[in-house]
């Protein structure tokens, strides 16, 4: 896929505090052989973490993320294993949607992306279940496929806003709220979960899950520093606020944070040459191929086809120097769109390579068919210039960085 384009193929993150609709790739019969990537990672610190998830073909990377992120922090508080149940949130999530929609007469993006603060948000507002409550799998598949119901839903409120009785009923979200269910199936009221019945309100409290324990943080210059802002894309349909502060400072609560023990939401663009999904490694070489051609090379080079051209200067074979990323890069591809909303996953700790260069460890949500498992490594570059916004619990933030942020 083209690189812009990809996020509309495909959760990110994700990630806004937002992100968003990817899809998982469809991975080669043949599996990536580790040897062949050129690079050696030793994981360093990993935190606890539940099993890779398959968002499969639906745009909610960004549930699958921010459950993720909560599961972890159940494990981090010593409790035990569970799944939760991604469609729960992404259920309650489209009513909401739907609601603003007609009000904006339909002039704000309706689409299955979302971000971090739709998964918070939610969790304080509906609770949760676990995924036995709530598979959300309706529809005769075995795993997620959103892409009729997506249609059926943007078209029934597209219908509504034609508004042939010159008012709304008090109907139309009844009916939406059928598509919904018939998709997805009904939300239920109670449910039992180990001999225990609950609400989901009640389930989220017996598992100490709070979202006003996690906060939203980014870092651009178009806003003014230790200040909130509503970051400018399309997912970010609820116009949540993320807190801005200095490049510098967002890699700290970053780092701050997985040493403390916290697993981080990350929203970024995953659609660079240099995000290599099956080899398990994203990077931002400091050269894009030409530089490592010689004479002979460089003259094969010349007569290479374009589409050959750029599999060639896109080739990632080993740890390389990478660009030296400033808040001005950030800036910069954010504003020109080079860096796009694209994908949420989560941080789940650190690695290096065989050079001893750090990276962080990041789990997907495009299942397990991949050189590691559901799993790949992010350079500290790449991290700089490519995310849009991190999701963090509150008590992980640095000391004097909560204090900028009162």
């Amino acid at each position: 896929m083209t690189k812009k384009f990809l996020a509309l193929a495909l959760g990110a993150f994700a990630m806004s505090a937002s992100a968003t609709y990817m899809e998982a790739p469809a991975c080669a019969d043949e599996p990536v052989n580790p040897d062949s990537t050129g690079f050696v990672f030793t994981d360093v610190h990993i935190l606890p973490n539940t099993p890779v998830k398959d968002q499969n073909k639906s745009g909610t990377c960004w549930a699958f993320a921010g459950i993720s992120q909560l599961e972890s922090d159940i494990l981090r508080r010593g409790g035990e294993e569970i799944d939760l149940s991604e469609m729960f949130i992404v259920r309650n999530n489209y009513k909401e949607k739907a609601r603003k929609y007609i009000r904006m007469g339909g002039k704000i993006n309706f689409a299955q992306g979302g971000g971090f603060a739709d998964v918070i948000n939610a969790l304080d507002d509906y609770g949760i279940v676990p995924e036995e409550a709530y598979a959300g799998l309706n529809y005769g598949e075995p795993k997620h496929s959103h892409y009729e119901m997506a249609a059926a839903l943007e078209a029934y409120l597209d219908a509504i806003l034609k508004n042939p009785n010159k008012k709304l009923s008090t109907a139309w979200e009844a009916g939406f709220d059928g598509i919904l269910d018939a998709y997805l199936g009904k939300i239920p009221e109670t449910f039992t979960y180990k001999g225990k019945t609950y609400t989901p309100k009640e389930f989220a409290k017996a598992l100490g899950l709070k979202g006003s324990d996690f906060t939203m943080l980014t870092s651009y210059t178009h806003h003014p520093f230790y200040q909130p802002f509503a970051i400018e894309i399309p997912d970010n349909w609820r116009w949540s606020e993320s807190w801005n502060v200095p490049m510098d400072e967002f890699k700290q609560v970053l780092d701050a944070a997985l040493d403390a023990g916290y697993t981080v939401g990350w929203a970024a663009d995953v659609s660079e040459p240099t995000f290599k999904w099956r080899e398990g490694v994203a990077v931002l070489p400091e050269e894009r191929g030409e530089a490592d051609m010689d004479g002979t090379e460089l003259a094969r080079w010349v007569k290479l086809s374009d589409s050959d051209r750029e599999k060639e200067k896109n080739k990632v074979t080993g740890p390389r120097k990478e660009r030296t990323i400033t808040q001005e890069d950030r800036q910069k591809t954010f504003d020109n769109m080079e860096t796009t909303d694209d994908h949420g996953m989560e941080i789940v700790g650190t690695a290096t390579d065989q050079n001893g260069t750090r990276y962080y460890k990041v789990k997907n949500s495009w299942d397990t068919n991949q050189i590691y498992d559901g799993y790949f490594y992010v350079s500290e570059p790449y991290f700089l210039e490519k995310t849009i916004a991190i999701s963090v619990h509150k008590d992980a933030l640095p000391k004097e960085i909560a204090k900028k942020l009162k």
